[in-house]
């Protein structure tokens, strides 16, 4: 699998598993294959719509990542399949 279809694969999955939440901003942050697992590491990151701090807090510098959920998604090499969903932690 190319890395491009492992990023679209683990978008589709993020887009089905928060389906209820009307995420937005969907992107692709970080990328890494793993020859031991045979699998990709796809870190995505996206905000909701509570999340918007539009307004005063903006005015005044509030960070922007803040604003922003990260999920590092683990794609199966051989097939696309979604196998973990994990909440990516900022340093």
């Amino acid at each position: 699998m190319r890395p491009a279809e492992a990023v679209s694969s683990a978008k589709r999955g993020i887009a089905e598993l928060f389906v209820g939440e009307s995420i937005q901003n969907l992107g692709l942050e970080e990328i890494e294959y793993s020859d031991d697992e045979r699998v990709w590491h796809i870190t995505l990151g996206f905000s909701r719509p509570w999340d918007d701090r539009r307004g005063l807090s903006n005015l005044l510098g509030a960070d922007a990542l803040a604003n922003r959920h990260y999920r590092v998604v683990k794609v199966r090499d051989e097939d696309g399949a979604i196998i973990s969903v994990k909440l990516r932690e900022l340093n």
